[in-house]
């Protein structure tokens, strides 16, 4: 595919994601939404289902397969036949949305050939926006409903803050999560502390976590606990486009995706593999 397709495709995720965002911006404001719980009793609220639907309509105009958190039950003998589809999480955070602290954000991203070559995050609260897409790299956009333009890419582009921002060098600055700190995660950024005097934990709520990584504001996430291919589809894409890297923590080798199994292995996200290279 051109770089000027995936560029079309990109414009769409970014399109369904604010709009998705807006909606679920109205159930936010609200203070009135029933929160249930799915099989796997993570909490699931009409935000989610609102954000889901708002994203189909603007991914079915693509004619590309979607695999959805909220639509996750296509079997794998279809999903397997599939070289190239949307990977959407409508909601991400669903915790931090019913705590209220605004990080949550909605994720899509385009896996072609089991890897994510276009990752979209847009945090509603804040209005930030976070793209990749082959052949232009990773971008930050902030007060995006109004910077955004859907019609001018070059436009879109030029009001876009180009990642990594920055590289801290100085401090050695290690991701961890807000609700799903394991004690594997916390040795493993301990480990550290042989190569570096001083080391500062940063910690986020959903996909944001991937973010500080592609901003170059963190140069490692251990994520040594449970999480799903649509939690880091997209941070992936965009950890890749600003020169970063996501890997299995067991193998080493990069994360893989439309597995049988849609549980992710523990993974390491780094924003530059030397960072990682001697553990």
């Amino acid at each position: 595919m051109s770089t000027s397709n995936y560029c079309s495709l990109l414009q769409t995720a970014i399109k369904a994601s604010i709009s998705a965002g807006i909606e679920i911006l109205k159930i936010y404001g609200s203070n009135d939404f029933d929160v249930q719980l799915k099989s796997d009793d993570s909490p699931l609220t009409k935000a989610d289902l609102a954000s889901n639907n708002e994203i189909k309509k603007y991914l079915e105009s693509t004619s590309i397969p979607v695999l959805s958190e909220e639509e996750k039950e296509i079997d794998f003998h279809i999903r397997k036949t599939w070289s190239g589809f949307w990977m959407v999480d409508p909601l991400d955070g669903t915790k931090e949305f019913i705590k209220k602290n605004g990080e949550f954000t909605v994720n899509i991203a385009l896996i072609e050939n089991n890897k994510p070559v276009i990752g979209v995050i847009y945090t509603p609260v804040t209005d930030e926006l976070f793209f990749a897409s082959p052949g232009i790299g990773s971008y930050k956009l902030e007060n995006a409903k109004k910077q955004v333009d859907y019609e001018d890419f070059d436009n879109l582009i030029s009001r876009s803050t180009k990642l990594p921002v920055l590289r801290n060098d100085n401090c050695f600055i290690a991701v961890g999560s807000r609700s799903h700190m394991s004690v594997e995660a916390e040795d493993y950024i301990n480990s550290f502390k042989n190569k570096y005097d001083k080391i500062q934990i940063l910690s986020k709520g959903s996909s944001l976590k991937l973010c500080l990584i592609a901003e170059g504001l963190a140069h490692v996430y251990p994520r040594f606990a449970p999480t799903m291919e649509w939690d880091i589809a997209a941070g992936h894409a965009i950890i890749n486009g600003s020169g970063g890297i996501v890997i299995d923590a067991k193998t080493k080798t990069e994360l893989q995706y439309n597995k049988e199994n849609l549980l992710n292995p523990w993974f390491i996200a780094a924003s530059d593999k030397s960072v990682i290279s001697n553990q």
